[in-house]
């Protein structure tokens, strides 16, 4: 069941804002957090600007706008969520002007406590090295919140062998950032960093929730356009024996559920433009999870079509995502305890029809 008393609560202070249009970023409302009623508390979520330098000042002046509109609407937000997660890609080629941009524009968020996950276009031009002397960040690692334990990943690893084949990290970074380019390589999160969540996550009981932040989806989706981990099934493997695991995720640009053994999968959208669905691609064929939520575009073409915001609310370990979209009606997918599985509950005679001519 969604709480839209507790949506209406999370968003009035945002309402002006919204009124006219959509918020880049997420909310989640943790509800399975340490025992005693202390436990429940949110989280705002803003990922994938991929904010693109031109030359000088001068940046791709929607995607650094999307980035700005989602820092001022995190401002209002009533009650202060506790946290504030960036899911990754802050730059388009990584760099410095790039990710110095999107670390002066994310200052404006007046929380104290803001995280970071490595996203690949923020990685392949120094491998990561700006980045973590900016957000004084590991790659990877975890922390503890009232109850609920938490994992950022870097899921957007290759083999070495592919990372030093290139003239330059400059002429690597293009390669990984282009779309469909079969000089690329799938991304995982490798030998090294799934030992240390083996012994990381070997210390905290098993009731405890557990959840994932990474990049890329920790599933199989579309290998074409890396929607894909290579060793997703094995990080699958250290999360099943949870009670309640969930994985959060960026990199995508659209919406997206699945349900994986006890693991819930949820993508949030970003703050700099959608991607189409693969099976608009002709290229290859769509793998796509069989309950992913379609995204009802009002139109492709629009600068903003399918960017928004996601309240998510997440009851006894399941997830319900409340979808705000521009020019469409608001939908939420709901995990229905008897089906075992997410259920669309927007109702059809209030649906616009996918535009679906790309």
């Amino acid at each position: 069941m969604v709480n839209t008393l507790s949506r209406r609560q999370l968003i009035k202070g945002a309402s002006a804002l919204a009124a006219g249009g959509v918020m880049d970023l997420t909310l989640v409302n943790l509800a399975f957090g340490e025992e005693g009623g202390a436990g429940d508390f949110t989280f705002a979520y803003i990922s994938d600007s991929h904010l693109q330098h031109i030359e000088g000042a001068k940046f791709v002046r929607n995607w650094d706008r999307g980035l700005m509109r989602a820092v001022a609407e995190a401002n209002l937000l009533d009650p202060k969520p506790d946290f504030v997660m960036f899911g990754g890609d802050l730059a388009q080629l990584g760099k410095r002007e790039e990710l110095d941009h999107g670390m002066e524009i994310l200052s404006g968020l007046r929380y104290d406590n803001v995280r970071f996950v490595l996203g690949e276009h923020d990685y392949y031009l120094d491998l990561g090295e700006y980045w973590s002397e900016i957000t004084k960040l590991p790659h990877w690692y975890s922390f503890d919140h009232k109850g609920v334990h938490f994992v950022v990943l870097n899921s957007i690893l290759v083999d070495e062998d592919w990372i030093n084949k290139w003239p330059s990290g400059a002429f690597r970074m293009n390669v990984m950032a282009g779309l469909d380019d079969p000089r690329g390589s799938p991304f995982m999160v490798g030998e090294k960093q799934r030992q240390w969540l083996a012994a990381d996550l070997a210390r905290i009981p098993k009731s405890t929730p557990v959840v994932v932040f990474s990049h890329s989806p920790i599933q199989k989706i579309f290998k074409n356009w890396n929607f894909w981990t290579d060793d997703a099934e094995q990080v699958q493997a250290l999360l099943a024996p949870f009670d309640r695991s969930t994985v959060i995720y960026g990199h995508v640009h659209q919406i997206q559920y699945n349900q994986i053994g006890n693991i819930s999968f949820n993508s949030v959208m970003g703050t700099s433009w959608p991607w189409p669905y693969p099976e608009a691609y002709a290229q290859a064929g769509s793998h796509l999870p069989v309950i992913t939520v379609p995204m009802n575009r009002a139109d492709p073409f629009h600068e903003r079509d399918a960017t928004g915001w996601q309240f998510v609310d997440v009851n006894t370990g399941n997830v319900a995502l409340n979808y705000s979209l521009p020019d469409n009606s608001p939908r939420t997918v709901a995990y229905d305890p008897k089906l075992k599985r997410p259920r669309d509950l927007q109702l059809a005679e209030r649906e616009i029809p996918p535009q679906k001519h790309y």
